[in-house]
Parts: C-alpha cells; structure tokens; sequence
C-alpha cells in the first residue's frame, strides 16, 4: 500500500508539472507566432497532457510517441519558411525531364504519367488509388504501436529512422523546390507564391463518394513547392524493411502491397512524377542505411539504448 502512494506521489511530482506546463505553453506561442493558432494544437497538448498523467502506461507509450511529435510539429514550422524563398522553383524542367526520361505516347501526344493517367483516369483505380494514399500515415503508426508493445528497441530504431529519412526530405525541399504535376495542369509554368494547396486526382475520390476528405487534408498543406522527394513514398519502404527485419511473414506481402500501392497512386493522381517517387525511395534507402551508419560509429546506440530503458520502466 505504502509503495503504490508512493508511485502515485512520484507519477504527480511538480517537476513533471511545470514541465508539461512549460512544454505546452511554449509550444502554443511558439506555434502562434510562427504558424498562428489553430485548434489542432489545443488537441495535441490535451492528447499528450492525458496520456502523460493516465497512467504509468499511457505515459510510455506517448513518451515514445513524442518522436512522431517531434515530425509533426517540424512539418507543420515548415509553413513558416516556404522553401521558395530560399531557392528557384523547379517547375518546366522538372516537367520537360519527367516527359523526356518517362514520355508516353497516345493519340500522337508526348504526355507524362501524370497527363497519361488523367486522361485515362476509372472509378476503380480511382477509388483505390484514394484507399492507398489514405495508408501513408496509419500503417507506419500502426506498425509503430505493434513494434512498441512486441520489441521496444525495434520501435525506438524504426521512429528513430522515420524522423531522420524526413529530415533528409527536408533538405531536399530546400536546396530543390519543385512544383508537382497537378500545378503544372492547374497555373502551368509560371510561379505562383503562396499557392494553395490541391487534391488533384484525389478529388476524383471525394466526389465518388460525395464527401471533402481529401481537400480537408491538403487543404492544410504546409508547402506545395515540396514534391521533390515524394515522402509519402518513402515511408513504407521504411515499414517494409522493419517488417522484414523482424520477420513478419505474411503481413510483409500487405506491407509490400501498400508501398506499391502508394507508388502508383502518387502518380496516377497528379501529386508526383515518377521521378518524385524515386527520389523518395532513394531518400528512404539512403536515411536507412546512413542511420544503420551512425548507430555504429557514433554514440546514438546509447541514446537509444537509453530511450529503451525509460520506456520499460514500470
């Protein structure tokens, strides 16, 4: 009895108070003055304040989380710095390459992918496309919450290597702005600052089944001069070699599935050329390996050795 008073007395220390208070408060204005203020930030501070304090548990297991924060709130800051006021904008010769590199022909018409796939656009492949790229974001998080509950140590890699293939992607936004297909279709070569962001093909997917999901989604886009590297077709080539490191049998053919899946749908629906998506999955196996690198040569094997010790502890 004794002892669960005392856990209970450690869990609410005022050290652990002031600094979820000074975490939270921080984070609002900070996020104010950048990005301004926005509903979705209330819901992450409650989010993490409540699993923080519910249990032993719940705390662990957002603790753990807080890597996939940490991305989150990177990706959003991004709205604050538009890569385009840092360097020219690639949009005709990024277009010109794709059509040169990938060039399909119909009808005597030189079209790329992307202008092949709108034209010859279905229902099925419509909606399907929609499912696939609705993956991008609950797989890795679902495959993140199997890895923290079955292997710690997996889980703590695979975040880990998630934040660091995004920062790459990051870089690359900077050093190469590039406008993705759909705004070549939509304001064609001219640069347009501060233009907002598009659902493209995707919204083939809202109107066959009457609904905005997508165009909820993008519209809070935090840069639409960021196609190049696709990321979105980085992550699951990430899940895969996870799931394949830790031997999942048959859930790796769906992991397969999926990164294809989303390859494809990254084209068909206008978000990316082809070249985009290679240079995600180049991103994600460079990111993979130089992290694989750097937990041998350096002293991040501590750290995460360390993260792992402060997520099991009971």
């Amino acid at each position: 009895m004794q002892q669960e008073i005392l856990l209970k007395n450690n869990f609410f220390t005022i050290r652990n108070v002031y600094l979820t208070v000074a975490i939270s408060v921080g984070y609002l204005l900070l996020s104010a003055f950048l990005v301004g203020f926005k509903t979705d930030q209330l819901v992450l501070i409650f989010i993490f304040n409540s699993l923080f304090y519910l249990s032993e548990g719940t705390r662990r297991f957002i603790l753990g989380f807080s890597i996939f924060i940490v991305y989150w709130i990177l990706f959003d800051y991004m709205k604050a710095f538009p890569n385009y006021l840092f360097n020219v904008v690639h949009i005709k010769d990024l277009y010109e390459m794709e059509k040169n590199v990938f060039s399909i022909h119909q009808h005597g018409l030189t079209l790329t992918p992307n202008e092949y796939s709108k034209l010859n656009s279905n229902s099925f492949l419509d909606v399907l496309t929609g499912i696939f790229y609705l993956m991008w974001v609950p797989v890795p998080l679902a495959f993140a919450t199997y890895l923290f509950f079955k292997n710690k140590e997996q889980f703590v890699r695979f975040s880990l290597t998630f934040v660091w293939v995004n920062l790459l992607g990051f870089v690359v936004y900077y050093a190469f702005p590039a406008a993705p297909p759909w705004y070549i279709q939509e304001h064609g070569f001219t640069f347009i600052a501060k233009t907002a962001g598009n659902t493209a093909g995707l919204a083939r997917f809202d109107h066959y089944f009457n609904i905005t999901l997508f165009q909820g989604i993008y519209s809070k886009g935090s840069n639409v001069f960021a196609a190049m590297p696709s990321l979105h077709s980085s992550y699951p080539v990430i899940v895969v070699y996870y799931g394949l490191k830790n031997k999942l049998g048959k859930i790796n053919v769906f992991f397969l599935v999926v990164m294809i899946g989303i390859w494809f749908s990254a084209v068909y629906t206008s978000h990316h050329y082809c070249l985009d998506v290679l240079a995600g999955i180049s991103c994600a196996v460079i990111g993979i390996i130089s992290f694989n690198y750097l937990v041998k040569q350096t002293r991040l094997r501590e750290f995460i050795g360390y993260y792992v010790k402060v997520l099991a502890r009971h």
